[in-house]
């Protein structure tokens, strides 16, 4: 069945069930009145105050002080929490992710690698999928989070690999990065790929070099070819949507997220999250980027506008375009050369999976028609095309209040911090790369000297540049204290500090995942800091994150949304 029909069924039935289900699950009511006290209050104000209580009436900061002065202000209707000692925080803010999509494991086998999952060698990664195939008998059998430079093998999958899993059903596993996928010739079948296909534009159908001609498919694809794969993947039923929407939030609330992002999310998604929020599926607000490549032109001909997808807690305030792929997946697009020759070829620079005339066509006429934007850009290279089709747009079309997001801007250049701050471009860091790829970044794909300057925070901070940090889960794993470390200590799995130059001070990293996060999708005013008048979004931690040791072992003993408990470990 066609993936949009199934959209559409989906749709349908959960509307139909819209009321009872509403009903059914209410979120959990915020008391009237209630003071968190005996704390260390950590309000990333624009002062970074620390204080010792909090006041919330209705959902609302109603106060911020000291514990004796709003002790004075409660009455017999106000419950009083004693956080002895703990800290509280603003909620945490997924600055970037794919929100519901830690939630796949519903419908999709997880072929992570350590440190995040088990996976070391093909052998276990065809064994785990072939097991998952057992267990889900019908349609596609999915896997996702491999990574090629994990493995034994030190290769990707291929075709005939997954074609020992089955040679009657259709085999997709995506890459770690989520830039690449591999499928089995019955998949590749259904794609209508073979021999006499050509690479779509941005994306590449890698050639067997063995095969007779040196044309025929290996299975795995790259960018723009590899995400025709999602049609079919995502073709969810009704229980795997509401299942995996719900798995995801529940994670999210447990490590204090009480602000997710759905970046570039297929349309079919981004439809049912709005619809899931407003029938109370999930208790948290939803920052969503479409995918410009879906639903672009319709904003450009102005036949639909991206309030079109906003419901409930989801807001609609960027769309996404993906301008290159993956550094580990070697299709992030650089300035000089990889550092370990790609397939051999030491002039190999990755490639831009949409060509800089067209992105400096999109982001004009995003500018024109006052849509703000949000570019992928991971190499360099690609960071220069982002940063002149932002500039070619502010002149034609000048608009002071756009605040334009570059995701990932993992390789930026020192002058490309320059140029951001006089620009007023905004990076979002995926900070934890030093952390699960910053080894083989220094050994591989950058080399040290590259590396060491990867997700450039301290320059940022230096040059006046406001920045977030988040973990592009379901890339990795979501832990918002994980985004923080990283940005402080910069270790990598071997322990191997990459770019101590680059480290920064722990309220900045705090600032990255909390009021930061908050300014880059335009709900400062309402969330991100302990403030007087904004929502009572808040986190209690088992410590404090400005002194503990090592901040990832802080458990979150709280969640709170809009005053409302919606998590509790004790």
């Amino acid at each position: 069945m066609n993936w949009r029909v199934t959209t559409l069924i989906l749709i349908s039935f959960i509307t139909g069930l819209g009321v009872l289900v509403a009903i059914l699950a209410r979120p959990p009511a915020a008391p009237h009145h209630e003071l968190y006290v005996n704390g260390v209050v950590i309000t990333m104000d624009a002062s970074n105050t620390v204080a010792e209580a909090v006041l919330v009436r209705a959902g609302q900061i109603e106060a911020v002080g000291s514990s004796e002065d709003l002790v004075s202000r409660i009455d017999d209707d106000t419950v009083v929490v004693d956080l002895r000692g703990r800290a509280l925080m603003p909620g945490f803010i997924d600055a970037h992710g794919h929100f519901p999509g830690s939630g796949q494991t519903v419908f999709s086998v997880d072929l992570n690698s350590p440190p995040i999952g088990r996976v070391t060698d093909m052998e276990g990664l065809l064994g785990s999928l072939s097991a998952f195939a057992k267990q889900r008998r019908d349609g596609w059998v999915v896997g996702h989070g491999y990574d090629d430079t994990l493995l034994a093998e030190k290769r990707h999958p291929t075709r005939d690999d997954l074609d020992r899993i089955s040679t009657s059903r259709p085999v997709a596993i995506v890459h770690v990065s989520g830039h690449l996928a591999v499928v089995n010739t019955v998949g590749l079948d259904i794609l209508g790929i073979d021999e006499s296909t050509p690479d779509p534009l941005g994306g590449v159908i890698v050639r067997d070099p063995l095969s007779a001609d040196g044309r025929r498919p290996n299975g795995v694809l790259e960018e723009t070819a590899a995400r025709a794969v999602w049609e079919y993947t995502l073709d969810l039923g009704v229980m795997d949507g509401v299942r995996m929407t719900t798995q995801a939030a529940a994670e999210y609330l447990s490590v204090g997220v009480t602000t997710a992002s759905a970046g570039g999310m297929p349309t079919s998604v981004a439809k049912l999250l709005g619809l899931l929020s407003r029938l109370n599926q999930f208790p948290q607000r939803v920052a969503l980027f479409p995918l410009f490549e879906e639903v672009g032109e319709a904003l450009l001909s102005e036949e639909l506008t991206l309030d079109a997808f906003a419901a409930g807690k989801v807001s609609v305030p960027r769309v996404k375009i993906i301008a290159d792929g993956s550094i580990q997946g070697y299709t992030g697009y650089l300035s000089e050369p990889y550092y370990a020759p790609f397939k051999g070829d030491p002039l190999y620079r990755g490639y831009p999976s949409v060509p800089r005339e067209e992105l400096l066509r999109q982001v004009s006429g995003l500018y024109e028609r006052r849509i703000q934007v949000a570019i992928h850009c991971n190499g360099d290279a690609s960071i220069d095309d982002g940063l002149d089709a932002i500039e070619a747009a502010m002149k034609a079309h000048p608009w002071p209040d756009a605040r334009p997001l570059i995701i990932h801007a993992q390789m930026t250049r020192l002058d490309q911090i320059e140029r951001m701050a006089a620009l007023g471009v905004t990076p979002s860091f995926f900070s934890a790369h030093t952390y699960y790829w910053g080894d083989r970044h220094a050994a591989i794909f950058m080399g040290p000297g590259r590396a060491a300057n990867m997700s450039p925070a301290r320059w940022a901070l230096e040059a006046g540049v406001r920045f977030s940090s988040h973990l592009d889960t379901p890339v990795t794993p979501m832990l918002p204290l994980q985004a923080v470390w990283s940005q402080i200590s910069r270790e990598s799995t071997a322990g191997v500090v990459i770019g101590p130059e680059q480290r920064i001070d722990r309220t900045s990293a705090l600032r990255a995942v909390t009021i930061d996060a908050a300014w880059q999708v335009f709900m400062d005013d309402k969330i991100g800091s302990i403030e007087p008048g904004k929502r009572a979004d808040l986190v209690v931690l088992s410590d404090n994150p400005l002194t503990a040791g090592d901040v990832r072992s802080i458990k979150v003993d709280r969640t709170v949304i809009d005053g409302a408990t919606v998590y509790s470990r004790l």
